[in-house]
């Protein structure tokens, strides 16, 4: 488990992801600096916490648009959105990083403006 930061809250009903906030992140170059810098066990510690609480994220997500969310509600979204840049390690190579890809990056174009 990771340590929580403090000044991270997450909506009522989400308080069990509050050891998960380091993962609290806006932007998918943080993400993903934080997901090639950890190892294996800390992406699949993170996400089998995570993913079960997934579709109630979404539920309770998916109630407000975007630009309407709580701080605490923006804090889930980026939740989510780690676990999302996590997924593919976990699920499908087994390795934090993108095999044969040398030195791979991402830059997103677009994100949501919360």
């Amino acid at each position: 488990m990771t340590e929580a930061m403090a000044d991270v809250t997450f909506p009522t009903g989400f308080e069990d992801l509050a050891p998960w906030s380091d993962w609290v992140m806006h932007g998918e170059r943080a993400r993903y600096e934080k997901r090639v810098n950890s190892s294996m066990e800390e992406l699949q510690a993170f996400y089998d916490a995570v993913f079960p609480r997934l579709q109630d994220a979404c539920d309770y997500l998916e109630q407000y648009p975007v630009d309407e969310l709580s701080d605490e509600g923006v804090n889930l979204l980026w939740l989510m959105c780690s676990l999302v840049t996590v997924s593919f390690p976990v699920e499908c190579w087994r390795q934090p990083r993108v095999p044969d890809a040398g030195a791979s990056s991402i830059d997103a174009v677009l994100e949501p403006a919360v």
